[in-house]
């Protein structure tokens, strides 16, 4: 029913504003996706921020511009690593538990038990994900971006490359409420592609326990490399927007 992928985006699309809306399934999938991963975040975020520090006040400090170590990795983070690192850990973890939960609710025929209790299989199980997706990533980023650049301030600090006032200052000089929009934006779209690619593999996934492996795998694949893609494109056209 849902082989063909854009159709599945165009019915999905189209599941959005029809009802019934299902209010505790999307609360829930926020709390999944959103609560559950912050720890995976908040670590990876951190560890980021902290060897962007370390690598870049070792180049810096070689040109006696150490004291700018604050916004190279502040900007780093917020219109780039940021989203992205969210995005590929969010694909991995809770992408793949989407795909395996759809794939085996349609192994088990839970799918089927839902057309005939009249409920819309995309409008309980797709649309719920996509928008939890859509609202968790971007704030997901801005967790990852402040936790990053805190990173960063403590290396800084501890190497005496900088000082927490010095660090604290240039961060807010170079770092406008305007660059947080690319990297958001990005976490939205990036939201929208995990759930679209995991809830089609989920649905597509062949019978047995073998083929939910598989379907779970690629579908972990696709959307890591849909990721790089498109954040390659989103660059080019939001440097055009937010130069």
């Amino acid at each position: 029913m849902y082989k063909n992928p854009i159709l599945f985006i165009i019915k999905t699309l189209k599941s959005v504003f029809e009802r019934p809306f299902f209010f505790s399934e999307i609360i829930k999938q926020i709390y999944i996706i959103g609560a559950d991963g912050l720890p995976l975040i908040a670590t990876a975020a951190a560890a980021v921020g902290i060897v962007l520090g370390l690598q870049t006040g070792a180049t810096l400090h070689r040109f006696g511009a150490q004291k700018y170590i604050a916004a190279i990795v502040g900007l780093s983070l917020v219109r780039e690593l940021g989203p992205v690192l969210t995005a590929l850990l969010v694909a991995s973890r809770s992408g793949s538990g989407i795909t395996a939960e759809i794939g085996a609710m349609k192994v088990t025929q839970q799918i089927d038990a839902l057309r005939v209790s009249a409920i819309s299989p995309l409008n309980y199980l797709v649309v719920p994900r996509l928008i939890a997706c859509t609202i968790c990533l971007p704030l997901l980023t801005v967790i990852a971006d402040v936790v990053g650049i805190i990173g960063g301030g403590i290396v800084s600090v501890f190497t005496g490359l900088s000082t927490a006032g010095w660090y604290a200052k240039v961060t807010a000089q170079f770092i406008e409420f305007e660059d947080f929009f690319p990297g958001l934006i990005k976490a939205a779209f990036f939201g929208g592609i995990i759930a679209w690619i995991s809830t089609y593999f989920g649905f597509n996934a062949p019978r047995g326990t073998q083929g939910i492996g598989k379907a779970t795998t690629t579908a972990v694949v696709t959307a890591c490399l849909a990721i790089l893609i498109s954040d390659v494109i989103l660059t080019k056209i939001l440097l055009m927007v937010f130069p």
